[in-house]
Parts: structure tokens; sequence; C-alpha cells
């Protein structure tokens, strides 16, 4: 059986597959619904099967009859295609940033992003306590949203102690990064976006 969602499907498939989708869910046969919308069996079974092309005034009877609004039918027509990039966990490809050397380690959780650079999301892991951390100055807005550990986070002459669940929205030109990592291990997501400029 075709898929509704198919782009090459013909206005008529689409149309008769899911009239006859809703008839069968509907428990109808063809000669009920014919009774009921005033047409013959024969031109019910026409639309079904895409061999004609229908009225409006036939097709809004038909759908009447099998409990189906035009809305409705039309709904899922001409739905562009979509397609999102799934990154599971633990498969973020890893980068090197400044702070590597610094035991962070980044992951860039999405690579497709369109003709220009517009934002860059990262789970960042950080575990040795101990680490003097250097501060960080870059274009765009930036998003932190802490995943797990407790971590002091520095923005310009501004500190945040920050625990699960807590987030972080900022002026990524402004010098900002760790203070002092409280417990760990950290985990935080963060997401660089970029202006039209990038």
């Amino acid at each position: 059986m075709q898929d509704l969602h198919d782009p090459k499907l013909r206005l008529e498939q689409y149309i008769g597959m899911k009239v006859k989708r809703k008839r069968v869910e509907q428990g109808l046969k063809i000669i009920d619904v014919a009774r009921i919308a005033g047409l013959s069996q024969g031109m019910v079974s026409k639309i079904e099967n895409a061999q004609v092309s229908t009225s409006l005034d036939t097709l809004s009877r038909l759908c009447d009859a099998i409990g189906l609004t035009i809305s409705t039918l039309f709904s899922d027509y001409d739905r562009p295609e979509g397609g999102a990039q799934l990154t599971r966990s633990g498969e973020g490809m890893e980068v090197v940033r400044r702070g590597t050397e610094k035991g962070h380690t980044y992951q860039l959780l999405s690579y497709q992003r369109g003709k220009k650079k517009s934002y860059e999301p990262f789970l960042i892991t950080m575990d040795d306590a101990s680490e003097v951390f250097p501060t960080f100055s870059h274009p765009g807005q930036e998003f932190i949203y802490l995943l797990e550990g407790r971590i002091l986070y520095r923005h310009g002459n501004h500190l945040y102690e920050m625990g699960p669940g807590d987030s972080l929205s900022f002026d990524a030109e402004v010098p900002h990064g760790p203070e002092a990592l409280i417990e760990v291990p950290i985990r935080l997501l963060s997401v660089i976006h970029y202006d039209d400029t990038q």
C-alpha cells in the first residue's frame, strides 16, 4: 500500500486512499456508502481506485457519508517531507575547542545547519574540580542548561551557582566560563545562536 505522505502521489490516488481507509475504519461497504451519499456503487469504486476525477459536490457527499470532513481529507496532502537529524546518546561528534586541553569534552550534537551557521549545540563534560578554567568570548547568544553536577559560572563580573535543571542565557561576547566546579562530573548543554552575519 502506498504511503499517504509520498510526494509523487497524485491527488486522485491520495483522495481514493484516504476515502477507502476511512470507509473501512467505519466498517462500511461500498454499497452502504453509495446509498447514503446518493451515488452509484461504480462511482464510489472509481473514486477509491483513482479512476476518476470527482467534483467537489460529489466528494463532499461521499465524505459526509463516511464521516470525514473535507479539511481532514486534505490535512496530510502536500505536507513538506521534513527530515531531522537524530543524534543518539554518546554519538555526538567530538570536537576540539578552547578548554579541551583542560579536560572539557565537547560533543557537537548537530552538524546539518543549512547554508549558514546559525546555531551550535554542544554537550560539555567536565570532571576535574581542581582545574583553573579559561574564559570564553565569541559572537552570538549562548544558552546553557545544567544536566548534572554543580558549577559556579561566570558571565562578566557576575557569578551564578547552578545545579541540575538550572539554565543561563547570555551575550556570548561578554567573557564567560566556569569559575569553579563544585560537584563533578558536570554535564551541561550549551547552545550558541549566531546572528545573520555568520
